[in-house]
């Protein structure tokens, strides 16, 4: 039966979080590896192949930001972060080192786990706006197409290999073209944030997709325009 369970990883150096973050995933059907310092969880990540791993910001000798990174150059597991109350600079770091989503501390268990299943949802198929020119669940645009079912980016006939919640963003704004969306509205329908979020984390990730999407072309990250003092929108030139 486990075999068909999805397997996360805990990272934490308190016993406590780690049995109480273990006890409701295993409630929900998930199966459970635990990891108290950096090294160890960096070993696990590359080992095994994980659904998702909960990741604490600070840890012991290898800290949560350098594992993170480390996992990113092999792996794009999807990673919630976990950071203490206050620290904003080391979230928005948490992200540009490839972080998914994060939860702060003291958190409720009950909210992670709403945050591990909507990460989950969202690793996943997602639905393709019939409006859209799909071909075989593909969107294709000038230098760019994206295929839905095997979340593939490719980019001028090349690859670019993209963190889950980077595809998901580069999917929503491509799925609606010209749509202006706010980032309270990215945060609700990306990031499943209804009533809490920072959004500097919709710039993070816009940041991070168009440097990954201009290492390969130069028009391709235009595609995803700045509305100043707005959002952001998918627009494609004639």
């Amino acid at each position: 039966m486990e075999g068909n369970m999805e397997r996360i990883l805990i990272v934490d150096d308190e016993e406590r979080i780690r049995k109480l973050v273990r006890m409701y995933l295993e409630r929900n059907s998930f199966v459970v590896d635990e990891a108290e310092e950096g090294t160890e969880a960096l070993s696990k990540a590359l080992q095994n192949d994980y659904a998702l791993i909960i990741l604490d910001l600070m840890l012991p000798g290898m800290d949560g930001r350098d594992v993170c990174m480390e996992i990113r150059q092999y792996k794009e597991t999807p990673i919630i972060m976990l950071t203490a109350a206050g620290d904003e600079s080391n979230r928005v770091h948490g992200f540009e080192l490839g972080a998914d989503d994060y939860v702060v501390k003291p958190f409720s268990p009950r909210e992670l786990i709403m945050r591990v299943k909507a990460l989950l949802r969202r690793t996943g198929t997602v639905p393709v706006d019939n409006q859209q020119t799909v071909l075989g669940h593909v969107l294709s645009f000038p230098g760019l197409s994206i295929n839905v079912d095997a979340r593939r980016v490719v980019v001028e006939e090349q690859e670019v290999t993209l963190t889950p919640k980077e595809f998901d963003l580069l999917l929503y704004l491509a799925q609606r073209p010209e749509k202006v969306f706010s980032r309270e509205e990215l945060l609700r329908d990306v990031w499943n944030y209804q009533f809490f979020g920072d959004q500097r984390t919709v710039d993070t990730h816009v940041k991070r997709l168009r440097e990954k999407l201009g290492r390969v072309s130069e028009r391709v990250p235009q595609h995803i325009h700045t509305v100043w003092g707005v959002g952001y929108k998918f627009e494609v030139a004639e």
